[in-house]
């Protein structure tokens, strides 16, 4: 009997000799703010006569670092502390004053031998505040009938949201006033598409990022007349005007009797850009003779083809003011106040009666 309770003794002794040592616990992943503090532990079991260590490295796994091991520091940052809880076996790693570059793995290691070894990794995510990227769309010109395609992508930590809108909140051509993703895309982009996109990017961190996205649209000339029939009196000026909506900026010209106008005694043509794509181009025909009254065609032509819009005049009696709100020319040796005519017609109209 005596035999058997040594035997049983001694049983346990060995079993305890051959015990591996464990991480019986690791922080679980953590999510901080850029100038927080954050502590990062490791429990271990059975790994007295072992090195316990921190290191770091990047979420692609590169680059690691050693941060401590036991209970002393190895990296030489004023930031980082180490505890070693002797009663619990506890390795604690605290940083504070969080910065962005702090993000990665951080795993807890049990040297076992040069090629042997236990781990368990923790990782600690930094919120960052979202940061439009350079190969986001920043202008685009397509032509009218185009597919149109604009990115916008964005780092940051939670990812950023992506969403899409227009100056003054117009409807994008997807429909709606907003779209959320990365491509905004226009299968076929018409010219009321054009103007400015904005991308934001939003992550509830900070107040996000935006940016602006100019979409130009190439088309074809378009031509509007304010006023397609005008009238006026002879040896009186007149302005023939016509609204031309293009990109590019197209050259305009006008002609009648199939000859092209040009500026001299007796037109004066002149070109007005309103914005990029609008031009007002006025005729004024001066000193109307008997040969001006007819039709005038405004012409225009870009890239992507022309447009042509017709203006009449033909002759009145009385002279229309404006522009005919200054002298009437007979001949070249005298003028007459436009005040001094209109009375005279009165005059004539009483005595008609």
């Amino acid at each position: 009997m005596n035999i058997i309770a040594v035997v049983f003794v001694v049983l346990p002794i060995v079993c305890l000799g051959q015990r591996t040592p464990s991480i019986s616990y690791i922080t679980q992943e953590q999510i901080k703010d850029i100038g927080g503090t954050v502590e990062l532990q490791c429990s271990v079991q059975y790994a007295k006569e072992y090195a316990v260590v921190w290191t770091k490295t990047g979420r692609d796994r590169s680059d690691s670092v050693f941060l401590s091991t036991g209970s002393s520091l190895v990296i030489k940052d004023s930031r980082f502390a180490i505890r070693h809880d002797i009663s619990s076996s506890t390795y604690t790693l605290q940083i504070k004053d969080i910065q962005e570059t702090d993000a990665g793995i951080y795993q807890c290691q049990v040297i076992l031998s040069v090629v042997n070894k236990i781990t368990a990794d923790v990782e600690l995510q930094v919120r960052r505040p979202p940061v439009i990227s350079d190969n986001s769309t920043q202008s685009i010109v397509a032509s009218e009938g185009k597919s149109v395609q604009m990115e916008c992508y964005a780092a940051g930590y939670p990812r950023p949201t992506i969403t899409w809108r227009r100056e003054n909140n117009a409807i994008l051509p997807t429909g709606g006033s907003t779209y959320t993703g990365n491509v905004l895309k226009i299968n076929s982009v018409r010219k009321e598409d054009r103007g400015t996109y904005y991308c934001v990017a939003d992550n509830q961190v900070s107040k996000g990022d935006r940016r602006n996205i100019n979409l130009e649209v190439e088309f074809a000339p378009v031509i509007t007349v304010p006023r397609p029939r005008l009238g006026q009196a002879l040896q009186y000026d007149m302005d023939l005007e016509c609204h031309i909506e293009a990109y590019p900026l197209p050259a305009i010209v006008w002609v009648k009797d199939e000859v092209h106008l040009s500026n001299n005694q007796h037109y004066s043509i002149s070109h007005f850009a309103t914005a990029d794509e609008f031009t007002d181009s006025t005729l004024r025909v001066i000193t109307i003779e008997k040969r001006q009254y007819g039709d005038y065609i405004c012409k225009a032509i870009n890239k992507l083809g022309q447009a042509e819009a017709k203006v009449h005049l033909f002759e009145t009696v009385i002279p229309v003011c404006p522009p005919a709100c200054g002298q009437a020319h007979y001949g070249e040796a005298s003028t007459v106040p436009i005040s001094s005519v209109i009375i005279i017609l009165g005059a004539i109209a009483v005595l008609l009666r």
